[in-house]
């Protein structure tokens, strides 16, 4: 059983940078396809960013050039680098999990896909 947490959350201000972390626990780490999403008030769970397992990255349309998602398979981390954060940024931000023994990830975006989720970390982003 996987277990996920996030940190890195908080508040700041239009312009500035934050990076989420996201801390696994249990299972094999190595095998993990990770993903990012985000729950802004009243407004569905969105996809933001993954990473396969073998290291490639994918991105919504909103993160390209200013998001960026990487791992650390001896720390069993993925961080979500995020630059340039606009007001429409703020939501909470959930890590997710799928345990793979294939090399590709096949629907980055899909929620329905992912086994273990995070409890989310709160980024507000102020003008």
């Amino acid at each position: 059983q996987v277990q996920l947490a996030e940190s890195g959350g908080g508040l700041v201000r239009a312009g500035e940078s934050l990076r989420l972390s996201c801390a696994a626990s249990g299972g094999t780490f190595s095998r993990l396809n990770v993903g990012w999403f985000r729950q802004a008030p009243g407004k569905e769970r969105e996809f933001v960013s993954a990473i396969s397992r073998t290291s490639n990255a994918y991105y919504a349309e909103f993160a390209k050039g200013r998001f960026t998602i990487s791992r650390d398979n001896g720390k069993k981390m993925v961080y979500l680098q995020m630059e340039s954060l606009k007001r429409e940024d703020t939501a909470v931000y959930f890590c997710a999990g799928v345990s793979t023994i294939i090399t590709g990830f096949i629907r980055p975006a899909s929620m329905n896909d992912y086994n273990y989720w995070g409890q989310g970390t709160q980024v507000t982003v102020s003008s």
